[in-house]
Order: structure tokens, then sequence, then C-alpha cells
């Protein structure tokens, strides 16, 4: 696509997907504005950490210019990996070897500062909460914001979450909860304050389940350990036992009870936590998720597969966004640059769906990672 006649281009959300879909436009010299509904880079913790794989989200990092930023950021000694049974038995416990870069961790506020840091000043505009996307589907769009005001593109890029507007304009579908529900606990300064959590999650991850419950911690940086606590649930299950989110004794004593069989070095993963819990239930989109193609709005990332958290949904959404940005820089007009995008994404979506449909339940299995069981390396694992 010619630079001189770049049309308008409006990246919704500012996250991973978002910001690598306007770090590679850029790089070929195409302008996107990216809106995203926080006040500011700062306006909320970005969440845990990430391993970002050499097939997907490495991938798109290259065409990006910032592999080597990240390989120095991340964090490979984060691949190891720990699975016990409920008794606190060691089932599996995979070290990464020396040089090992399949895929290394990273923080998401790293990740977040590493894309944001790449772009030119001003791409992202912050404070700006989409409300609708109107206008024929030949274009261009009315985009209607939070705030009253109303700005035209002649693309539409939905990279918006879960929870996207921008899907309303292309699908009617939307996410229905999975019947599995992760509590999510924060333990900080664990060196000194939590040394056997530290000691049991070591470098990387920890995991157990017992068909119905699990747990899964993980290290971030600076010393921090979050645990996610899994329960087959219904998804007001904390309102059914009279409780609320802020009621933090009140869901100790409940996960007590629930998790009384297992070891006490697991049930400290429960109940030592420093702070409230957070309730992240978990949602997917029915599979599989496609949409008549629109030549002036298209979605990437969750936004157009969301499916259960098994470590792909990061990856997908910048691999999306790579083949995305390339595929605008390589076509004429953005409606052919959409139909070559989405001729790519969507199958690889619809196959990755049908993998991971009911994946939730997958997080709860009492059986080991098929690379645990064939004796490969973690990182041959399709589900890793």
């Amino acid at each position: 696509m010619n630079p001189a006649s770049t049309p308008r281009i409006a990246i919704i959300g500012a996250g991973p997907g978002g910001l690598t879909c306007a770090r590679i436009l850029q790089r070929h010299g195409i302008t996107a504005t990216v809106y995203e509904h926080e006040s500011g880079p700062d306006s909320r913790n970005q969440g845990g950490t990430l391993d970002l794989h050499e097939d997907n989200g490495q991938i798109a990092l290259r065409e990006a210019g910032l592999l080597d930023d990240f390989l120095r950021l991340s964090r490979p000694e984060g691949q190891e990996m720990r699975q016990l049974d409920p008794a606190g038995t060691l089932l599996f416990h995979h070290l990464p070897e020396e040089g090992e870069r399949f895929k290394p961790e990273i923080d998401r506020g790293v990740l977040r500062d590493l894309l944001l840091n790449s772009l030119e000043p001003g791409t992202v505009r912050w404070g700006h909460t989409l409300r609708s996307v109107t206008g024929p589907a030949a274009g261009p769009r009315q985009l209607h914001f939070a705030d009253g005001t109303v700005t035209e593109a002649d693309l539409v890029v939905g990279a918006d979450g879960a929870w996207s507007k921008v899907r309303r304009a292309v699908s009617d579908a939307g996410p229905r909860y999975s019947g599995v529900s992760f509590l999510e606990a924060w333990f900080h300064d664990v060196e000194n304050e939590h040394p056997e959590i530290s000691e049991l999650v070591g470098q990387g991850s920890a995991a157990a389940a017992d068909g119905d419950r699990g747990v899964f911690a993980q290290r971030n940086s600076g010393d921090h350990i979050r645990v996610y606590i899994l329960q087959r649930v219904p998804v007001d299950w904390i309102a059914a036992a009279g409780l609320t989110i802020e009621d933090t004794d009140g869901i100790r004593a409940l996960l007590l009870d629930r998790y009384r069989d297992w070891a006490p070095s697991l049930r400290r993963l429960l109940t030592d936590n420093d702070g409230r819990y957070v309730d992240r239930p978990i949602f997917a989109l029915p599979v599989p998720h496609t949409w008549e193609h629109n030549p002036t709005v298209t979605l990437l990332g969750d936004a157009a597969h969301l499916m259960p958290p098994l470590g792909v949904g990061v990856n997908l959404a910048m691999l999306d966004a790579g083949e995305l940005a390339l595929a605008i820089a390589q076509h004429d007009t953005v409606d052919e640059a959409v139909r070559a995008y989405e001729s790519t994404m969507l199958p690889r979506s619809t196959e990755m769906q049908h993998l991971l449909d009911n994946g939730a339940e997958h997080l709860l299995s009492t059986e080991l990672p098929d690379f645990a069981q064939d004796g490969a390396s973690a990182g041959e694992s399709a589900l890793t």
C-alpha cells in the first residue's frame, strides 16, 4: 500500500495485539491511531506474566523489530514447570536448558511498555471508551466514544478483547461462561515473606489439580508470585455462598473447606495471599467463531477468537496483528488486505478453537501434560 494514500486506520485497544499492529504498520510507513479506554499507561496493573512462543508471538516481535529487546527483557528461567498432585508429590519437573528460548516469560506490563515506547508519540489516544461503530459497510465508519466524540475511519481493527464493542459490527456472538472460574491471589516479597511458597513454585510455574479443583502458581518479576485458584463452579459462586469478593476472610474459609484434603503446602497458595482476591470467571466465544467479510472492520486476538487461557491467547493476538499489518502494507486496498488476512487467520483460529474447545476442563485434569507423558520437551506441547 502506498503510504501517501494510506487509509484512516483506527485500532481499538492498546493491548499487545493492538500495539503490535500499530508498530508494524509504522515500520512500513503507514499511520494508525490506537484508541484505549484506560486513562493512561499507568492507570492499572497490567496483570501477570506471559510466555511468548517462537512460532507465533516471537514472529510478530521480529516483524516489529523488537525481538532482541524482548529477549533481553524476558526471563528464560521462567520456563521452569512443576506438576504436583494434591498430596504435594512432585510428578513432573521441567528445567529449561541453557539457551532455551522457545517460550521465555515476560511480565505483561514490561511487554506493554516495550511496545508503547516503540510507537511514534501520540499514536495512542488514552481515555477513549468506544461505545459503537456505525456507518455503511463500504465506509467510512464512525466511531462513537463515551465522551461524546465521534471520529471517522476507513478501517476499524477490533483489538478490544473478550467484550469487544467492535465485534458487534460483524458478529452477534458473545462470550459464554465455560463452567470454570479462576480466583487470583497475589504474593509479594516472596523470598522474605513467603519462602515456602517461593521454594514450591521455583523460577517458573507450579500446578496441581484433582479433576474439580486446581491451583496454578506463576512467578512474576520483582519477587512476586501470582496464584490462580481453579474451580468448576457456577459463575456466581461467591454470591451463592453469601459472600462478596471483598470478604477475604470468608472466601479463605470457604477455600480451606473445599481444599481440605489437599497438602498444607498447597493450601498456603489459597490462603496466605497479600490482599484481596480477584474473581476471574473463564469465558470463551462459540466454536467456531467466524463472520461474513466486511471491507472496513476486522478483528484480532480475543475479539476474534476468545479461548480458555491455555497459553495461546496473547501469542495468537500478536501473530494476528503482525499478519494484518503486513497484509495492509502489501495490498493496494484495505478490502484486499482484510480478505488476505482473514483467509489465513480465520482457518487458524477455527482449528485452535476446536483444539481448545472445553479447554477449561483441561486446566483441572489430573493427567500430566502431553510433553511430560511423552518425555518430550515442554516446548513441543500445543497447549503450552
